[in-house]
C-alpha cells in the first residue's frame, strides 16, 4: 500500500462527513442556552430580592495614628472591644478587635506595612480573623499589604486584625477599616 492511497482515505467509516461538525454546535448552542438561563436567573433574583442599601453611615477605622478606633457617632451596626490595647505585654499576640451589632453585607479593607527591620524569632503573620476563624493570612514581610474583602457578617461576631508580634509591622502607616455596605434580606 502506497502512502497516496493512505491520504485519500477516510479515518472514520461510520459516520457521515457532516455529523462531527453538528455536535459541536449542538454542544455550543445547549452551552449558550444554559448561560443566558443562568444569567436571567441572576437578574430575577436581583429584581426580587433587592439589596436594602443603609440609612445610616456605618464606618469604623484603625490608625494610621493616631491609633485609636474612628467611628461614625451615630454608628449602630460596630462597637469597640474593649481587649484592644496598644501596650501589651511583649509575648502576647498583638490585636485590633470590633464587634459586629447589626447583620449585613460588610466591606473590610486595610493596609499592612511590614517593619523590614524586624529580624526577631516571631515569624511574620497578619490575619484577618472572623470570631476565631482566620478568613485571610498574610505572610509576606517585604512588601505593604493589603487585607480585607466582602463579608456577610452577624451580630456578635468579633473582627480582629491579629499580628504575631506588635514590632513587625509599621503603626504609623498600618491601618483597617470596616463599613456597612448593604443590608441583604437573607441575612439573618
Amino acid at each position: 500500500m502506497s502512502l497516496s492511497h493512505l491520504e485519500n482515505m477516510p479515518l472514520n467509516h461510520s459516520s457521515p462527513q457532516g455529523a462531527q461538525r453538528s455536535s459541536w454546535k449542538l454542544w455550543l448552542l445547549c452551552s449558550t442556552i444554559t448561560f443566558l438561563l443562568l444569567c436571567l436567573f441572576i437578574i430575577l433574583i436581583f429584581i426580587f430580592l433587592p439589596l436594602k442599601t443603609v440609612n445610616k453611615p456605618c464606618v469604623a477605622k484603625f490608625g494610621p495614628l493616631p491609633s485609636k478606633w474612628q467611628i461614625t457617632p451615630e454608628s449602630l451596626c460596630v462597637h469597640v472591644d474593649k481587649d484592644t490595647d496598644m501596650d501589651m505585654d511583649m509575648d502576647e499576640i498583638y490585636d485590633w478587635k470590633l464587634k459586629i451589632r447589626h447583620s449585613g453585607l460588610y466591606i473590610i479593607y486595610g493596609q499592612v506595612v511590614p517593619n523590614t527591620t524586624y529580624k526577631e524569632k516571631a515569624p511574620f503573620e497578619v490575619q484577618l480573623r472572623k470570631n476565631d476563624a482566620t478568613i485571610q493570612t498574610l505572610t509576606n514581610n517585604s512588601k505593604t499589604q493589603s487585607v480585607g474583602g466582602t463579608y456577610e457578617l452577624h451580630a456578635g461576631d468579633t473582627i480582629a486584625l491579629r499580628f504575631n508580634y506588635k514590632y513587625q509591622f509599621l503603626k504609623n502607616d498600618t491601618y483597617w477599616g470596616i463599613f456597612l455596605l448593604a443590608n441583604p434580606p437573607f441575612v439573618s
